[in-house]
């Protein structure tokens, strides 16, 4: 699966994961979304679900401050948005908390639950951090990889205590 970033150059940029995917040739730096780019988006209310694979040629993730990120995804995008479930961030500066997640996370989690999942687990290795994402978040994402609809989504969370 291609993946996109389109950046903001909000953050520190020795801390910015799009800068180092871009750098590593795992993503590819872009200016607009095609119609068929699948748009990482915390505020859409459609969840990605496996089922968006057919729909999709593309993830792009946005690459912005969370302080700002009300501001950057209140602008008017192409493609499809879709929001990840719950995750829990392994990175340092947000370890553990819930949907606070970097680019690479968000990216890495997307292509788990699409079903690349060696491609998943390929992104997170150029983080020396990136293990610890999988770890916290192996089953619940093996689960999200297999649910069909938003109500398998909701069981999924109510099993987990996420509710």
């Amino acid at each position: 699966m291609r993946l996109q970033v389109l950046m903001f150059y909000q953050d520190d940029p020795k801390k910015c994961t799009a800068a180092k995917m871009v750098k590593f040739g795992l993503a590819k730096k872009i200016k607009k979304i095609g119609s068929k780019g699948m748009v990482l988006d915390p505020f859409s209310e459609k969840t990605l679900l496996p089922k968006d694979r057919s729909v999709v040629n593309s993830i792009v993730g946005i690459d912005c401050s969370w302080n700002l990120a009300d501001h950057a995804f209140s602008q008017k995008f192409n493609g499809i948005k879709r929001k990840l479930p719950p995750l829990f961030a392994g990175n340092p500066v947000n370890y553990s908390k819930l949907n606070k997640l970097t680019t690479v996370e968000a990216l890495s989690g997307s292509l788990y639950i699409l079903g690349f999942k060696e491609q998943s687990l390929e992104l997170l290795n150029k983080f020396k951090w990136g293990h610890t994402f999988y770890e916290l978040n192996q089953n619940i994402l093996e689960d999200y990889s297999k649910a069909e609809n938003q109500e398998q989504i909701q069981i999924i969370l109510n099993d987990y205590g996420l509710l």
